[in-house]
């Protein structure tokens, strides 16, 4: 009896998902025909099929969560939705522009939206698996060691692979091969965080113990930190190390920053101390010092950073940027075409279709907040953060409320991913920054950032079901007991 009247009392909220799904298909439509109005005229017949994606995969995955999850946080998935949405829409916006480019200088085009809209479609079908097969998110915490090695050899692979094989822009983050590329970083990313939050679990108590204060005392107390146990530094040596050992074979500033800051923010939620922040700051300074006096690539990143406007500079020369495929351009034309967009934009932007948002090389993947600062203002950008606002409070709400604690550092992380890796990109494209080539989640093209938003939009979704579900519900099918972690037989 008590534990039907808990159930009663505690709502799935599965309506209020469909009604906010309407409302983000809606915001998708009117943007799809701002851009076709703008562009043609008329109303086309892309606005059907643009319209379409949303709607189906806003049917299909509320569905199969109100089957399978019922009291998952209803706000997470419309998100993800409008988002992915408007990023299709911007995407089918500079496919526009750039097949008019093309046109002009006599060229050939390859549009890139068909090619999102099949990502987001396996992305979904990747979502709908996970959320479906992984009933209950402790049992990942089983395989901790074994989808940790896995995603260091996703890391680490394509920096041991010749270049011909992963460089892109000087990054060796992807494996290309027979014309398919995938940037396996994207994954390990989620991988690497399934086995921190495990690790720290386990090792909380250990890592907690105070070595050596640091500070001094007064009448009523102690003014200072105290530094971690020698012995306990392990594991922040080992990240660090891995992030080193990232820049130098793949020249890759930005995993590396958002895999170090992610284990060092876990490690402070685990131990609530102030030490381990300070240590992990002290660590990345070495670190990014070290890249900069070793690579060419990090040198040339500062630079246009420091000395945007200075063409006297190699890095910053114009000249290069002259060919309509943008090959040979250098990074400062493009960061000073993405400033140009923005100012350009102004509070209200050009209107979606209004502006030339192409001129910026390559729009589509790390610079699309440009893209949208041009043509809907600051309003418009102001309001895409903060649906990544919102999106990393709710998963940050789940983390708070669910009982276990790895479910609580798992959370907490991939809460965490979303949103350093939004302050990365932004920070970038607004010169606050240097540019590190990070995309922007759910809007940039790309088949694997997008593949690896939908899984952790999966695996959110499952711990925040897990954290409204009544305690006296039935927990789906019983898991093995967790400890200790490690590799299962």
């Amino acid at each position: 009896m008590t534990g039907a009247f808990a159930q009663l009392r505690t709502p799935t909220r599965r309506n209020a998902e469909l009604l906010m799904l309407l409302f983000s298909v809606m915001i998708v439509i009117a943007a799809e025909a701002a851009v076709e109005a703008a562009h043609d005229g008329h109303l086309s017949a892309h606005l059907a099929t643009y319209a379409a994606v949303p709607i189906t995969i806003g049917v299909i995955t509320h569905l199969v969560i109100r089957r399978v999850a019922p009291y998952a946080d209803p706000l997470l998935l419309p998100i993800a939705v409008l988002l992915n949405g408007l990023g299709l829409v911007m995407i089918h916006r500079l496919d526009l522009g750039e097949q008019q480019q093309a046109k002009d200088a006599g060229t050939t085009f390859g549009a890139q939206a068909p090619t999102q809209v099949l990502w987001t479609v396996i992305g979904v079908g990747l979502f709908i698996a996970l959320i479906v097969f992984i009933r209950d998110h402790r049992a990942l915490q089983r395989y901790a060691y074994t989808l940790a090695l896995i995603g260091l050899v996703f890391l680490l692979l394509p920096a041991l692979l010749p270049a011909r094989f992963s460089e892109v822009n000087g990054a060796r983050i992807w494996i290309r091969l027979a014309g398919f590329s995938i940037q396996p970083g994207e994954f390990a990313k989620i991988l690497l965080t399934i086995f921190g939050a495990a690790y720290l679990v386990a090792k909380r108590d250990v890592l907690s113990l105070a070595g050596r204060r640091i500070g001094f005392a007064t009448k009523k107390r102690f003014v200072g930190f105290d530094l971690p146990r020698g012995r306990d530094f392990g594991p922040v040596l080992a990240a660090w190390l891995i992030c080193i050992a990232v820049l130098v074979r793949g020249h890759d500033l930005g995993t590396s920053l958002l895999f170090f800051g992610l284990f060092i923010v876990l490690l402070y939620v685990t131990t609530e101390r102030v030490s381990w922040v300070i240590i992990g700051v002290l660590l990345f300074a070495a670190g990014a010092y070290l890249s900069y006096q070793l690579f060419g690539t990090v040198q040339t990143r500062v630079a246009i950073w420091l000395h945007l406007f200075d063409t006297s500079s190699p890095a910053t020369d114009p000249t290069h940027c002259l060919s309509p495929a943008y090959v040979h351009c250098s990074s400062g034309y493009q960061m000073r075409q993405s400033l140009f967009g923005l100012g350009t934009g102004g509070i209200f932007g050009t209107g979606l279709g209004g502006g030339h948002p192409e001129l910026v090389p390559l729009p589509a993947t790390d610079f699309i907040m440009s893209s949208f600062g041009e043509e809907t203002g600051l309003f418009g950008v102001v309001g895409l953060l903060v649906l990544y606002a919102l999106f990393v409070a709710r998963g940050l709400a789940a983390a708070l409320a669910v009982r276990d604690s790895f479910g609580k550092l798992f959370a907490t992380g991939l809460s965490f991913l979303m949103a350093l890796q939004l302050f990365v990109v932004v920070a970038g494209v607004t010169r606050l920054l240097p540019e590190t080539g990070l995309t922007t989640p759910f809007l940039s093209y790309g088949g694997s950032s997008l593949l690896a938003n939908w899984v952790l939009l999966a695996l959110l979704l499952r711990v925040s079901d897990a954290a409204r579900r009544p305690a006296t519900t039935p927990p789906p099918p019983p898991v093995a007991a967790a400890e200790p972690v490690g590799v299962t037989a």
